[in-house]
Parts: structure tokens; sequence; C-alpha cells
């Protein structure tokens, strides 16, 4: 899969901008402020119909104008596919294929295969927990249609029982069999939700550990720890044994809304032991290692966006990860970076045709 051109308007700091892409590797230099980050996330848009970096999707418009639009000319399975995201203010966003547009966004999800590294991925070890269940769900979503709807329908009963909840606490009342209803249907999805999220990681932790050795030359020992309520019960009995805790609080307070993905380096916790380093390492590892599962998954090269990849990273590890994607089984690689020499020098030593953007 190849995205081949890329059109921006009124896109963050982009009034009107267009790129034609080398099919392998495609890099943006210049100085801080100039727009690098903001193309890798209109790659990412296209993707996923949100941005990676700001959630907030008016504040994606460039300032003092209506509206953005972005499109993206892709050949997939020799095809061609035409992506564009829009969205004016006061309406809704709106994501096509080829012209037409997506009743549900969630339909989209997976069609474009993505992986980005970002300093910004950071915030999956400084965090709460929430932050590196969305990434387990992100790299799951994008192979497996089923295991989003019943992510996205956990959530709206979650929502309701606390809403439950909230009415019984301020009308001072208690109704036990609307509150099982609820009960019976979180346990449902939470199950089959457990048993994807527990399966994908008995898959993806022998990926992440050898991509780590790759990229560390094997100095030190890493690990993922999936930690769920659900390794100890089933959430029917959980959700029991919590109603006086969850009355009190007035929120649900076990379930897979609650699972976490514990990160270790020698046995102790990255966030605390870990050097700068070793933590970019760390993601860097994960974010290839999902780039692996998800080719596995889906039989097509994802695109890799390396934003800033150079930052924090001493020349050594920066040379392994350079010999990691000079393989044919990368597909079209986009790098940011501030430092046009640097990347230039990095680039020549991998065996790919590549373009260099200075903005």
């Amino acid at each position: 899969m190849i995205l081949k051109t890329l059109s921006l308007v009124n896109y963050k700091n982009f009034e009107s901008h267009s790129f034609n892409f080398n099919e392998k590797i495609n890099c943006f230099v210049g100085n801080n402020g100039v727009g690098k980050t903001n193309i890798l996330d209109a790659i990412y848009h296209l993707s996923f119909g949100k941005s990676y970096f700001n959630p907030v999707a008016l504040q994606n418009i460039k300032h003092n104008e209506d509206f953005f639009v972005i499109n993206g000319d892709y050949e997939k399975a020799k095809k061609h596919e035409k992506i564009s995201v829009s969205l004016k203010r006061g309406q809704k966003k709106v994501i096509k294929r080829n012209g037409k547009a997506y009743e549900k966004f969630s339909e989209h999800i997976g069609f474009l295969p993505l992986v980005i590294i970002s300093p910004a991925d950071r915030d999956l070890i400084i965090e709460g927990s929430s932050t590196r269940r969305k990434f387990v769900d992100s790299v799951i979503s994008q192979s497996d249609k089923n295991y989003l709807l019943q992510l996205i329908n956990y959530n709206k009963v979650l929502a309701q029982r606390n809403a439950l909840l909230k009415y019984f606490a301020l009308n001072h009342t208690f109704n036990a069999d609307t509150l099982s209803v609820y009960n019976e249907q979180l346990s449902e999805y939470g199950a089959l939700i457990f048993e994807k999220r527990d399966a994908f990681l008995k898959a993806f932790i022998p990926i992440f550990k050898s991509r780590y050795k790759s990229i560390s030359n094997g100095k030190e020992s890493v690990d993922l720890v999936y930690d769920s309520h659900l390794s100890n019960d089933n959430l029917n009995t959980l959700l029991t044994n919590s109603l006086a805790k969850d009355k009190a609080l007035q929120y649900t307070s076990v379930g897979i809304h609650k699972d976490d993905l514990v990160f270790h380096i020698e046995g102790h916790p990255i966030k605390k032991f870990g050097s700068q380093g070793q933590q970019k390492s760390f993601l860097i590892a994960l974010k290839l290692a999902q780039f692996d599962f998800i080719k596995t998954q889906s039989g097509v090269n994802p695109i890799l966006l390396l934003d800033d990849i150079f930052d924090k990273l001493d020349e050594q590890r920066v040379a392994q990860i350079i010999t990691l994607v000079d393989d044919e089984n990368f597909g079209q690689l986009f790098i940011s970076d501030t430092h046009a020499d640097r990347t230039e020098d990095a680039v020549k030593q991998v065996h790919q045709s590549y373009e260099i953007f200075k903005l």
C-alpha cells in the first residue's frame, strides 16, 4: 500500500499544499514550527479519521478559516483509492472513500493500516491506564472490526449503568432488576473483549521482546504484563461483589475499562527505572511490534510515520533502527526531523529510494 499524493487545505498551519511522494522513504526537514509533524498528522488523519496529536477536531482548522480538507491518493492491492477527510465549523466531520461518505467512521478503521512513532508516545509510559488501553484497542481494531463494535457497545452500556447509579443516589432509590440487565450486558461484552485482549497480548509480547532485543543489542530484558480484573473472576461476579462500592462512588469500579498494560525493564517499572534512551527504545519496539502484528493480520505493509525519531537516541540505537527499516518487509516510510544533514546521512545508509522535502 502506497500513499501517492497528499493535498491539504486549511489544515493546521497549511493554507494550501500538495505533495507527490516516493513509494519508499519520504523525509520532511526544517525548523520547529514549520509544520513537519502536521503533515504526518494529516496522513494519520486519513487512516483514523482523527488527529493523533489534537483530539479537538475544530482546532485542526487553520486559524480564521471555516473548514479543512485532507485528500490522499493511495494505491492498494493494485487499485486506486481516494480518501478525503473534511470538517466545516458547525457540521460533522465527513470521511469519504472514492467519493462516497462513510455512514460510520468505524467502517474505515483498518482500511489504511498505519503506525506512528512520535515523542508524544511517551504518554504511554507517564500517563494513566486509559492511554495504554487505547493503544491495545487501536492495534486490535485495525484488524478486527467485530472487536471495535464490542468495545463501542461495552462503553455505551457502561455509560448507562453509571447514569443509573447516579440516578439511584440522587433519588435515594434502588432497583436490583434494572441494574442486573446492565450487569449481564457488560459481562457479555466484557468477556469477549477480555478474551481478545488476552489472546492479542500472548501473540504480541514475543514480537515486542524480539524488537527490543534488536534495538538494544540485547542489553536489557523487558516485559509487558496484562493487568485485568477479569483475570481473577467473571465480570458478573465482580459487579455483584462491588455493588456497595459502586453505589457509594456512583460509577462502575470494576471491568475491562480498568484494564492496564504494565511496562517492565529488568523486572522494574520502566517509568521509574528506565533512562530516557531506554524508554524511547521501549516505545519504538512497542510500535515496531505493532507494525509486525498488523502486517501479519492484514497482509498489508502499514504506512510507518517516524516523527522526530532521532531525538534522545544515541547513534548506536539510531543505526539499529535504520538497519531494521532497510528491509523489504517495510513499506512506505515518512520521517520528520529538524536536522536535514542528519536525516540525509541516515537514509543514505538504507538501500531504498527516498525524497527529502525541505519546509
